[in-house]
């Protein structure tokens, strides 16, 4: 494997479009990113290197179906996606071995993981319930939320694609449609 090939950690959109042009570097580049949180997680918690590999490989093949459905929406980094994939995953085989003691011991100086998975399924419907705001709350609100907390733009970019005389003023535009969008949020049952 060659140098630059190994230095480089792939950016999440990187990973998205590798995955939908079948580029077998950026699943490389992954491996190289993201094994060895993986094979740590699964060590501490009484998994073997080969436990690892199965784990990743499904993770892997859970994400690259999601990507290829066309549905598919990354609502953290695809890191903290794919340890949670291999988190469950890896629970659940345990408590099919019967090996599980209760706790499973997370690699917490990678990220943290929410534990209990009724959270999880709050979590969910948070998430749901700030998409349908979302959706209620129209253009041009809709794109500069998605453009600045999504797409990362910056307000000088917003403020260019959108035709505001400066930063400040998309700044403001920025506010009070992230008001709205709170409202929208909280009016929902």
């Amino acid at each position: 494997m060659n140098k630059e090939l190994k230095d480089s950690i792939p950016t999440d959109s990187e990973v998205i479009l590798g995955i939908l042009n079948n580029s077998e570097s950026v699943l490389k580049r992954m491996y190289l990113a993201y094994f060895p949180m993986i094979l740590q997680l699964i060590i501490n918690n009484n998994g073997t290197t080969d436990d690892a590999k199965d784990i990743y490989q499904e993770a892997v093949i859970i994400l690259y179906n999601k990507i290829k459905a066309g549905d598919f929406e990354l609502s953290s980094k695809l890191k903290t996606f794919i340890y949670s994939i291999c988190r469950r995953l890896w629970l659940k085989r345990l408590s099919h071995m019967s090996r599980f003691g209760g706790d499973i011991r997370d690699f917490q100086e990678h990220m943290h993981v929410e534990d209990d998975l009724e959270k999880q399924g709050d979590m969910d419907i948070q998430f749901s319930k700030m998409e349908s705001a979302l959706q209620l709350l129209g253009e041009p609100c809709k794109t500069i939320m998605e453009d600045f907390y999504i797409h990362n733009l910056s307000m000088q970019d917003i403020c260019e694609r959108f035709g505001y005389t400066n930063a400040d003023n998309a700044k403001t535009q920025k506010y009070k449609c992230l008001q709205r969008l709170k409202k929208l949020f909280f009016q929902q049952k």
